[in-house]
């Protein structure tokens, strides 16, 4: 198993994990986002405020991991403004279980503490919410949410 960042030439399959992703998660896939992914994951590599890393076996990405990075205001516990969200968290279900997406993380973790961040926070499936606690996620009750359509 190789770890290592994910490169502009896979957006194409980054947007299939992604897909994926959220077709496990219990979405339905009620429309073509392609373009939408494609610009998103093109944005954030070229700003560098999206850092996904990737497993890689024999010429296959087989799990991946990103955290966006995104200015906040500056408060008294952050004061550079800087957070991480956890985001793309996803491992094909034939590798499942070895530990891939924890190692991705912990690279993530890394990337973040690099950049003198504070503060990381994600939005846990049922299927992730033990590995995130297994390497210090906290739930936080604090989130609230309006859905405008």
């Amino acid at each position: 198993m190789q770890y290592r960042p994910a490169r502009v030439e896979e957006i194409e399959q980054l947007a299939q994990l992604r897909k994926q992703q959220l077709i496990a998660e219990g979405q339905q896939p009620a429309c073509n986002m392609d373009r939408e992914l494609h610009a998103f994951f093109m944005q954030g590599m070229q700003d560098d405020t999206l850092v996904e890393w990737v497993a890689e076996e024999n010429g296959t990405l087989v799990a991946t991991a990103a955290v966006i990075f995104y200015s906040f205001p500056p408060s008294f516990t952050n004061p550079g403004g800087i957070r991480g969200y956890v985001t793309n968290v996803y491992t094909s279900p034939a590798f499942r279980g070895r530990g891939i997406a924890g190692d991705l993380l912990r690279l993530l973790i890394a990337e973040a503490q690099k950049r003198k961040v504070s503060t990381l926070m994600l939005s846990a499936s049922a299927m992730g919410r033990p590995v995130y606690e297994k390497l210090g996620f906290v739930a936080d009750e604090s989130w609230m949410k309006l859905h405008l359509e």
